[in-house]
């Protein structure tokens, strides 16, 4: 399902006319909904399902490292690196759930949780990454609050169309075709914030995030020295590993905003339609749930961010439902068709900043 500049003026028009939704009397229709999904069960904790998933996860990590050492000195560390590419990221997938607390209710328990798979496990800041992530599900798609359409070689709205001269403005002209060449370059783009994040904070954690990054990052490229040598092997090595890490991760999170309506900073939305409107799901079955972490269920995640991974299956029907009733727009697509409303929606903002063409909306 792509979002035409029409269908775009049709969201906006229903965002707009739902200011007053916030004030009824007696509660707001996102307060309707969170008592059906609360009496539904659907926000109880699945310790059982988050025993046996952070069991295996972090076993195959263990093992995918172990591979690694097995294999040795030799060429085919390169597939197990692509191994470890998708170990990480489904590690990375865990520390999302846990910096939402759909693991453990309690603060403290998270963030221990969140530091050992993020810090220790991945090397991104967990505490950094909280922060982050928390403001943009605040304000999603929103100009000026969210900070994932802020500091992006991209641009995403109009509003971002002053591009400067240079390679710069050069790169978004053709940001459509750059994306998933670019999207290589994420994982060392977290990497760096995260150091970056951790050498500014006074907080009481900041020390111990620190001591666990340090601990994550000397151990990875003391391994690799150490298996492959300090030549153009473990150069490879790291450079497959973290490129694929960072493609996947990227893959992952594009879909669920990228080409959905920006709201203005102004913008007077409730709950409800700003987090639904701005959202898009991606339909598939166990497989796509296991592969994008559970973030296909956006618009349900979006709702209720504390849900645990495997009851947002079961909210969706609810959900959609309780949009539907009220000619609520809900974006479900497949993932090819999402990319493809992402790389036209990139396309479209892009080219006309730079080469004064309209805004067609269409892949290049």
């Amino acid at each position: 399902m792509q979002i035409s500049d029409t269908q775009t003026t049709v969201l906006r028009r229903q965002s707009d006319s739902a200011g007053s939704a916030v004030s009824q009397p007696g509660g707001s229709e996102y307060a309707e909904l969170s008592r059906r999904v609360r009496g539904a069960g659907l926000l109880q904790r699945r310790m059982r399902y988050y025993t046996w998933k952070i069991a295996v996860t972090v076993g195959a990590l263990a093992g995918g490292w172990a591979a690694f050492v097995f294999v040795g000195n030799s060429w085919w560390t390169l597939a197990v690196a692509g191994l470890l590419a998708v170990l990480f990221t489904q590690v990375g997938f865990l520390g999302h759930d846990a910096g939402h607390r759909q693991i453990f209710g309690s603060r403290r328990s998270s963030y221990i949780a969140g530091i050992l798979l993020g810090n220790l496990g991945i090397g991104l800041s967990f505490g950094w990454w909280v922060a982050k992530h928390n403001r943009h599900h605040a304000h999603p798609n929103t100009e000026g609050a969210d900070p994932d359409l802020a500091g992006n070689a991209l641009i995403l709205a109009a509003s971002q169309l002053n591009a400067p001269r240079g390679v710069v403005r050069l790169i978004r002209r053709y940001q459509a075709y750059l994306f998933f060449p670019m999207l290589l370059l994420e994982g060392v783009n977290l990497h760096v914030a995260s150091v970056r994040a951790l050498a500014g904070r006074t907080s009481r954690h900041g020390r111990t995030e620190a001591a666990l990054l340090f601990a994550h990052c000397a151990g990875y490229l003391a391994l690799v020295v150490v298996v492959l040598g300090p030549g153009l092997k473990a150069v490879a090595f790291v450079a497959v590993q973290q490129g694929l890490f960072g493609l996947y991760l990227g893959c992952s999170f594009a879909p669920n905003h990228k080409g959905m309506p920006v709201l203005t900073a102004t913008d007077r939305s409730d709950f409800l339609r700003r987090q639904v409107l701005t959202s898009r799901n991606i339909h598939g079955g166990w497989l796509t749930d296991l592969a994008l972490g559970g973030l296909n269920y956006q618009i349900e995640h979006h709702l209720f961010p504390s849900a645990p991974r495997p009851s947002l299956r079961r909210c969706q029907p609810l959900i959609r439902e309780f949009c539907e009733q009220r000619g609520l727009t809900y974006c479900q697509t497949s993932l090819a068709g999402s990319f493809a409303s992402v790389l036209g929606h990139l396309n479209s903002v892009g080219r006309p900043a730079n080469a004064g063409q309209p805004a067609t909306g269409t892949v290049p």
